[in-house]
């Protein structure tokens, strides 16, 4: 029993993203974006249908594991697009390095300010960066790779939302500063609405989130000694 409904959430999981994604298409409401739609009606399905986390996880973590590919594919765009990106490698080189630090210690710090537990101040240091790479750098600045998830998804889902309406006020006319802006901010989600603004808009995001991921995994170890 318990292993044909984990069969049963993998399927409707997957069923919901299919029909939150055409809805989204469709409409362009926000409220229909699948990453944020479909984690509020599983938490919805998870928690009024009394299934334990073990038995959701059970099949839907083949999910989670698509995220490496996914993210490797982000490659495939950088690499049809390498000659506008060799023209503008320093623009690009300098936006990575500084937009990291900024965001793991406005991260810190805000925690801080809050009163925060050090363990949730570890959680979200690496919120800013795709899944992957924060699953990867969580342990080894202390923190839990489950609240970093959770707190990774949050960042996407505000960049996705705020990140267009925040572009419309600020002094931003270069899609390159565009793309790295909602690539270094919020890692996937913000990528997905990049390539929504233009293509070069989209590379620029993809090629900033990656970097920006590998450098927090690399940069670990001194992100957990300066928290």
């Amino acid at each position: 029993m318990e292993n044909l409904l984990a069969l049963a959430c993998l399927v409707l999981t997957v069923a919901l993203y299919g029909l939150a994604k055409v809805l989204y298409r469709r409409t362009g409401n926000w409220w229909f974006a699948p990453l944020l739609a479909v984690p509020l009606l599983v938490i919805g399905m998870v928690v009024l249908g009394h299934i334990p986390y073990h038995t959701y996880f059970q099949d839907t973590h083949w999910l989670s594991w698509l995220l490496g590919p996914a993210t490797v594919a982000f490659a495939i765009p950088i690499y049809e697009q390498r000659q506008m990106i060799r023209k503008h490698a320093l623009s690009l080189s300098c936006g990575v390095l500084v937009a990291m630090p900024v965001a793991v210690l406005s991260s810190v710090w805000l925690a801080r300010a809050f009163g925060l537990s050090e363990l949730l101040q570890k959680s979200l240091a690496p919120r800013s960066i795709s899944t992957p790479f924060a699953l990867a750098a969580a342990p080894a600045i202390g923190g839990v790779p489950d609240l970093t998830a959770v707190f990774v998804v949050i960042t996407g889902v505000c960049g996705m939302l705020l990140g267009e309406v925040m572009l419309v006020y600020l002094p931003v006319r270069s899609r390159l500063a565009k793309g790295a802006l909602l690539g270094a901010a919020a890692h996937g989600a913000g990528t997905a609405k990049a390539n929504e603004l233009g293509h070069e808009e989209g590379v620029v995001a993809s090629l900033t989130m990656m970097l920006g991921g590998i450098a927090t995994v690399f940069a670990a170890p001194l992100i957990a000694w300066f928290v």
